[in-house]
């Protein structure tokens, strides 16, 4: 039985390099700011992370280039893989359903997923994302209204939330 295929592309972003892995059905695996696969690929589970690899066109391509023309929805309609427990699978499918332009925080995050105290889970939701952009974690705020973390940095998640056209004071 042959392995599927998963291709790998590298678009040029005002952000910087963004990197997609794709399945063979279209589904986006990982992608993230940043032109090495091997950074990309352990944000999969080692079990999920496919082992071969082909240099190509991405159907999400096209989404990114939209995302960044100003079509920030774009994004929204890409179809992802993900793997994870009922509530990472509800928490994943929670941030998908965040609007551009508008923020949640791991509070709000947590509730959305139907178990208000589990603000860590909630967190830990958006830390192991491994399709940003196409999951905007992105969207999720600390309490105080400060950024919290990103795995492809902050200045990143700042510059993403402002092409949303996100207020300046949820930017603090």
């Amino acid at each position: 039985m042959t392995e599927p295929t998963t291709t790998i592309q590298t678009l040029d972003t005002p952000d910087g390099p963004f990197t997609v892995l794709e399945d063979d059905e279209g589904h986006v695996l990982a992608s993230g700011w940043t032109d090495d696969s091997a950074r990309l690929l352990a944000r999969l589970a080692d079990r999920h992370r496919p082992r071969r690899l082909t240099d190509g066109r991405v159907h999400a391509a096209e989404a990114v280039e939209a995302f960044y023309a100003g079509e920030v929805e774009a994004a929204m309609r890409v179809p992802v893989r993900q793997h994870g427990t009922d509530l990472f699978a509800e928490g994943w499918r929670q941030l998908r359903a965040i609007p551009a332009g508008t923020v949640l925080t791991y509070t709000e995050l947590a509730a959305a997923m139907g178990r208000p105290d589990a603000v860590r889970a909630a967190a830990s939701v958006c830390a192991r994302n491994a399709p940003a952009l196409f999951v905007p974690c992105h969207r999720v705020l600390r309490s105080d209204g400060t950024l919290g973390g990103f795995a492809w940095g902050l200045d990143v998640k700042r510059s993403l939330l402002e092409r949303e056209s996100v207020g300046v004071t949820a930017l603090a």
